[in-house]
């Protein structure tokens, strides 16, 4: 039977940042069970760079995102990974959501985020003339970044460092043998076993159950899973950078994104739904246009077309929650990490959030 020093179930973005770290040092494999790597919630997202603004002080969410955010800039400056720094309004539509701006920004700068400020009235006219807001907070350290070319830099890494990027693997159960665990998946129709000495739970919107197969409690992890639905708006647009209404108990709110071509999209917006399954429901179509006509009534409603779905994994469907990272203190098995719950900003957070379990391993 093979060995391997870590083994990784997840090829998400935060699958492989975590293996690239890790393979400069040991030996990695990481397995997934789909055709392609960031199959799930690493490609259905905004792809955009956060700045670490809305997350209590000292979470996870905060500390990794802050720190990530910096790591990404760097790597796609090095790697040549196609990015831009576009800045992002937050914005408030009357007094009552302005007196929200206030905390947000105090929360930014507790957070280590003190290049958020107020947006002069003349910005707001010279630049947001086309919405109807009462007042604009800016985050100049915001940007969009290609995570697809992200995803590939990470696998280049790993497979430079000796690794193995494996997909169409699934993994089926671990069994822990002394220090050393016995892993079982299949791949191609064929079941096999191979050994690794710490195990690594990053399997995205699959990770509760993976989590059960490997401690035998059927019913003791569970999550939620919150779609949330992307329209592409065609032709000409005024939008120059990226723009955020105020934040609700289950995200960032339909928001206006920009790709690296210019073309926008809004969204994403909050379904939760009882398996994982990307069917685009237009049937709501109406809810979503009010959400962008708060902030930019001038909307051609006409010229919004379906574009794709992400799913997002919850722990509580009424309130925001950390990131999970656990390790032996929490669940008792040695050698084993589990991440759970890791959604936005889980891209902005991936180098970071490698960084921490390697120093903790």
């Amino acid at each position: 039977m093979e060995k391997v020093d870590t083994l990784i179930i997840g090829a998400g973005v935060v699958g492989l940042a975590i293996a690239a770290k890790l393979s400069q040092s040991r030996s990695v494999i990481v397995i997934d069970k789909e055709s392609r790597v960031g199959e799930h919630t690493s490609s259905r997202n905004s792809e955009v760079i956060h700045a670490g603004i809305y997350y209590p002080y000292g979470s996870l969410k905060h500390q990794l995102c802050v720190r990530g955010k910096a790591l990404l800039y760097t790597h796609c400056e090095q790697l040549n990974i196609p990015f831009q720094r576009l800045g992002k309004f937050i914005v408030a539509t009357n007094e009552e959501e302005a007196q929200s701006l206030e905390q947000i920004k105090t929360r930014a700068h507790a957070n280590s985020v003190t290049d958020i400020d107020f947006a002069s009235p003349k910005t707001i006219e010279q630049q947001l003339s086309y919405l109807k807001i009462h007042s604009a907070l800016f985050s100049p350290s915001t940007g969009i970044l290609d995570s697809h070319q992200f995803m590939l830099s990470l696998i280049a890494e790993i497979e430079s460092n000796g690794g193995i990027v494996a997909t169409q693997s699934e993994f089926m159960h671990a069994q822990q043998l002394g220090s050393d665990f016995i892993v079982a998946m299949r791949c191609d129709g064929e079941q096999f076993e191979m050994g690794c000495s710490q195990l690594i739970n990053s399997a995205g919107l699959n990770a509760p159950d993976v989590l059960n197969k490997i401690t035998g409690d059927s019913d003791k992890a569970i999550a939620y899973y919150c779609r949330g639905r992307y329209y592409r708006y065609q032709g000409k647009h005024p939008f120059q950078q990226l723009i955020y209404p105020l934040p609700n108990a289950h995200g960032l709110g339909v928001h206006a994104t920009l790709d690296l071509a210019g073309q926008l999209k809004f969204g994403p917006d909050t379904d939760y739904i009882e398996n994982i399954d990307y069917q685009f429901d237009d049937s709501q179509k109406a809810r979503f246009v009010a959400a962008i006509k708060r902030y930019w009534p001038t909307l051609d409603e006409n010229r919004l077309t379906a574009d794709y779905t992400g799913i997002r994994p919850k722990l509580s469907k009424e309130k925001q929650s950390d990131f999970v990272i656990q390790f032996e203190a929490t669940h008792g098995i040695s050698g084993f990490v589990n991440l759970m719950a890791i959604e936005s900003p889980g891209l902005t957070a991936s180098l970071a959030i490698a960084e921490y379990i390697e120093q903790r391993l």
